[in-house]
Order: structure tokens, then C-alpha cells, then sequence
């Protein structure tokens, strides 16, 4: 690596999991970084209102940059997890066919997972696909450590900083918020969420949409103090992935998304109908459901393209511009390896970038709360 870095740091705009990953991988690979969030806090938007579960890519198509991408994080992970404390239940995932249809698209998701290199086994008893490598983390305590170790190794954070220009100076660019912050920046990662298009459109980068994909979830307490050990995935259909029921790490049981297409990026509430489209699946999943009232319930806003997926690459408009956009729901897990997929576009633009380091370790801030609930409260959603 260069012994003269930059004097502009790269800038990062958006702080959900994708955002707090390109900030983390920056700082480790030797880039003056900063992040720019618009909201007082890191992670308030889909990065804290989703799953939380760590996906294989056993079921990814193979050859996509998405499923690249997912298997590069899960070799990236495992290592920065257990170095920085983050949470997670290794509880492996099944899925129980059926039907004669679902015995079919098991033997096809087994086939899948095998091209994909990712261990899986078919149950003689019953025909069920288990996938071992499944996990449940916290997705906003990954989003916190990944923040606070890439402070400690020299990045910076601005909070309440919704960008609102972008314009091309001399070998970079001048970032202003809405609050009269100015940055020039030597780069600007855009890892904006549900508005990435709106940052693009502040380049005249209009080659892309995004829209509001809901999913919402209820939570639930099982009797007696039972707790589920497995993350229970439906058979998928042509039509959906179906429902999942899930645990988390504070021994609720999780059942959830629906999929509900809107155009309202400001809509995070849980609809009266969701429940029953939620319920009737789950307890199929999972019987002991059966007669249980959720005990909370939230809804997440997933950054969906329209008719894009993993938009990543230097904006059409200026080379200094990076988009890291549509990134549904498989964000959580490929957030590591989108972050070193979109590191190693920078030395392009001259930005010297190194090898990853090993972790700093740093005590990221803590929630209040379970996380299930933190965006949800933040945005007034009816728990």
C-alpha cells in the first residue's frame, strides 16, 4: 500500500448493515473513511426490522452477483463475529415437504446448495432438507460492532446527516446535509437503503428505482418456558418463499414476512390483516403456535429494485459516485462481502486499499431493548 493515502477520506452514505460493513471494511483495509447517516442512530431502517437470520445461499442461484457475494461474506464472517462478540444461535434450518411438488423442490434445492458448495443433508425419515450452516444473529448489535470497530481503527461517524447535494470537484466530491455539513470526499459509497435512488438522482443518476418491499412480523412466547432450536423454512413456491418461523436470542419465536409491494417509504406499520396471513402459515410450521396471541409485531421496509437486484457499481454520472443499491433481504448476510466486492472497485479510481486486517475490537453502543422492537418504536409502529 501506498505510504501517501488520499487527503480525502471516502465517504459512506447510509449506516443500516450494508453502510456500517463498507465503513468497517474501509478502515481495516487502510481507508480514511466516513459515514454519513441522516437518521440520530445507526440501523433504524431495514437493517433492524428484518430476520436476523445469517443465510447459507443454499438456495441462491448460482452464478449471480448476489449469491457471489453471500458465499464470499460467509467465508468473511464467521472470524469478525467471534472476534467482536456479536451474537448468534447456531440453530441450523429445515424444510418438510409436503407434498409430492415439495419433495421435488427439496431434491432441486439440495442439487442448488451442492453447486453452491454449501453443506446440506436430505432426512430419510421424512424427506426434509437440512441446512446446518443457518444462523439467527442480532442484526443491530452486527451493525454496532461493525461501527464501532471501524471507528476504533480510525473512521469517523456523523449522525443526522441526510445528505441533500452532491456535485463533482477536482478528483472527488462535496457531499452537503441538510444541516449545512460539507465534506469533500475523495469517493462516496452510496448504501443508502430505501432512498439510494434519491442520493443517485443528486448526480443525475436516474438508472434506477427503489421501492418499499413490507414484510411484516410477529413475535411470539412460547408455554412454559419452551423455546424453538431450529429456524423452520417453508417449501418455497414459484410464487414465494413462503413463511418463516424462527427463534431469537432472547427465546421468542419469530413468525414472518408477508411480501406487500407499496410505494410509501415512510409506511411502517403493521396492517390489521397481516396477522391472520401470518398465523394460519406459521402454525403449519409450527403447531404449538396454535391458539397463541402475538405479544408484539413489527414491519420492516426492504429496499426493493424495480426490476434490479445488487446494483452495485460506479453511477453512470460520475465515476465517484458507488452504488451499493437494491440489496432485499439477503443484505444481513452479504453485507461483508458486498463491503470487499465494492473496496476492491476504489483502486480504479486511485484509492489506495490494502488487505483486510484483523478486527479491532471496540464496545459498540448498546440498545435498549430487544432489537425486534427498536425500529419500531422509533418509527411509532404499533407493537
Amino acid at each position: 500500500m501506498s505510504s501517501h493515502p488520499p487527503s480525502r477520506p471516502v465517504a459512506v452514505i447510509g449506516g443500516g448493515i450494508v453502510g456500517s460493513a463498507l465503513l468497517y471494511t474501509l478502515a481495516h483495509r487502510g481507508v480514511d473513511a466516513v459515514l454519513l447517516e441522516s437518521e440520530p442512530a445507526l440501523a433504524l431502517g431495514a437493517s433492524g426490522t428484518n430476520s436476523g437470520i445469517l443465510h447459507t445461499g443454499f438456495d441462491s442461484t448460482a452464478g449471480e452477483l448476489e449469491t457471489e457475494l453471500i458465499l464470499r461474506a460467509a467465508e468473511i464472517r464467521p472470524a469478525i463475529l467471534d472476534a467482536l462478540g456479536v451474537p448468534v444461535i447456531s440453530a441450523g434450518a429445515e424444510l418438510v415437504p409436503h407434498t409430492p411438488e415439495d419433495h421435488e423442490t427439496v431434491r432441486a434445492l439440495a442439487a442448488n446448495a451442492a453447486a453452491n458448495g454449501v453443506p446440506v443433508e436430505v432426512r430419510e425419515s421424512d424427506g426434509a432438507l437440512l441446512v446446518p450452516g443457518e444462523s439467527v444473529s442480532d442484526p443491530v448489535a452486527f451493525a454496532f460492532a461493525l461501527a464501532a470497530s471501524a471507528v476504533a481503527a480510525g473512521a469517523r461517524i456523523e449522525l443526522d446527516a441526510r445528505v441533500t447535494a452532491i456535485s463533482a470537484i477536482d478528483d472527488g466530491l462535496l457531499l452537503e446535509t441538510a444541516d449545512g455539513r460539507r465534506f469533500e470526499v475523495a469517493a462516496a459509497l452510496n448504501a443508502a437503503g430505501l432512498y439510494a435512488d434519491d442520493i443517485a438522482r443528486l448526480m443525475g443518476d436516474d438508472s434506477f428505482e427503489i421501492y418499499p418491499r413490507k414484510g411484516e412480523f410477529f413475535v411470539f412466547e412460547l408455554p412454559d418456558g419452551q423455546t424453538l432450536d431450529r429456524i423452520i423454512l417453508p417449501v418455497p413456491t414459484k410464487r414465494t418463499k413462503g413463511v418463516l418461523v424462527f427463534p431469537t436470542l432472547d427465546g421468542k419465536v419469530i413468525a414472518g414476512p408477508t411480501a406487500v409491494d407499496l410505494d410509501d417509504k415512510e409506511d411502517w406499520s403493521v396492517r390489521p390483516e397481516a396477522r391472520d396471513e401470518i398465523l394460519a402459515k406459521a402454525v403449519q410450521q409450527l403447531p404449538a403456535l396454535d391458539g397463541l396471541e402475538p405479544v408484539a409485531s413489527y414491519a420492516g421496509l426492504r429496499p426493493a429494485g424495480r426490476g434490479s437486484n445488487y446494483v452495485i457499481g460506479r453511477s453512470v454520472e460520475n465515476d465517484r459516485l458507488i452504488n451499493v443499491a437494491a440489496i432485499r433481504s439477503t443484505g444481513l448476510t452479504a453485507s461483508l462481502g458486498i463491503a470487499d466486492h465494492v473496496a476492491d472497485l476504489l483502486p480504479e479510481l486511485g484509492i489506495d486499499v490494502g488487505e483486510l486486517r484483523p478486527p479491532t475490537v471496540a464496545a459498540p453502543s448498546a440498545s435498549a431493548g430487544p432489537w425486534w422492537l427498536r425500529t419500531a418504536h422509533h418509527r411509532r409502529t404499533p407493537a
